[in-house]
């Protein structure tokens, strides 16, 4: 079982590292109550400074909502990222000029609302959180690796430890963002794909990478939507609206990385990936 498993992989805390934890895309309800369940475990695991979820479809697979985020920050997420459903609740538009804890991608027109970066605090140590969408198979967007060399341009004032979120279709351009960023960030990850990738490794240069964290959420509909809909679209071809499943076994995908503080590189990087049956079963 992983949590037996990965309960002998880490020692004591020292001072100059910082552990975080990603969770890959929650889905709906189901990836809420998810989050909530092993957030615990989590805890007693990986020994996180600092937890960072991916929110965008937290809210019945579109966007997110002020009482989803406040839930998410109650269960122990220190900071959320968006991507390209930002905008489906409309209710958004009323906090996410207020919530620093919330980042959407930074690569949207200038003007757009939020933010694209942001610093998070906890547990005495600080993160800058970046959140860039992709333009292949995407809506039309600023350039992302521009971007993130402006963002990190700005970011003058020392902070060594930043995580990239970014929010991608195609495999080739995360894959190009990681090595465009090597050596300059901590973490370079990639969510949207909702399917966890088997290529986590750290950089050459020190930077911690993987193509896609995964998806927190049902685990038998097809990305967490319901699995007769999105059938229907592929037989048919014709316009169908996606709901989230609510029903079948879950999932919990996230990505363990250890930053040194002292330098802003990883010292490790690791998988985590939980299922219903694993959890019964342990």
């Amino acid at each position: 079982m992983a949590a037996q498993q990965a309960a002998t992989f880490f020692s004591d805390r020292e001072e100059h590292t910082m552990n975080v934890v990603f969770i890959g895309d929650i889905v709906g309800r189901p990836g809420r109550e998810t989050v909530r369940r092993m957030m615990p475990w989590v805890r007693e695991t990986y020994r996180p400074h600092v937890v960072i979820a991916n929110g965008e479809n937290a809210a019945g697979g579109r966007g997110i909502t002020a009482a989803i985020a406040h839930e998410l920050f109650e269960a122990g997420v220190h900071g959320i990222t968006m991507g390209n459903h930002t905008w489906d609740q409309r209710e958004i538009f009323d906090f996410i000029d207020n919530e620093p804890r919330l980042v959407r991608p930074a690569n949207l027109p200038p003007g757009t609302p939020g933010r694209g970066f942001s610093v998070i605090r906890a547990s005495g140590k600080e993160l800058v959180i970046v959140n860039l969408i992709g333009r292949t198979f995407l809506p039309p967007a600023e350039c992302p690796f521009r971007t993130a060399d402006a963002i990190l341009g700005e970011l003058k004032d020392g902070r060594k430890c930043v995580l990239v979120d970014f929010h991608a279709e195609a495999t080739s351009e995360k894959i190009a963002m990681g090595w465009h960023l090597d050596g300059r960030v901590s973490v370079v990850l990639g969510t949207h794909t909702h399917v966890q990738t088997v290529d986590s490794r750290i950089l050459p240069g020190g930077t911690a990478y993987v193509t896609d964290v995964g998806m927190t959420g049902p685990r038998d509909g097809v990305l967490g939507m319901k699995r007769d809909q999105v059938l229907r679209k592929f037989l048919t071809g014709l316009p169908s609206r996606f709901e989230v499943e609510e029903g079948g076994k879950w999932q919990f995908n996230a990505l363990f990385v250890e930053i040194d503080e002292t330098t802003g590189f990883a010292s490790d990087v690791r998988l985590i990936s939980v299922t219903e049956d694993d959890w019964i079963s342990s």
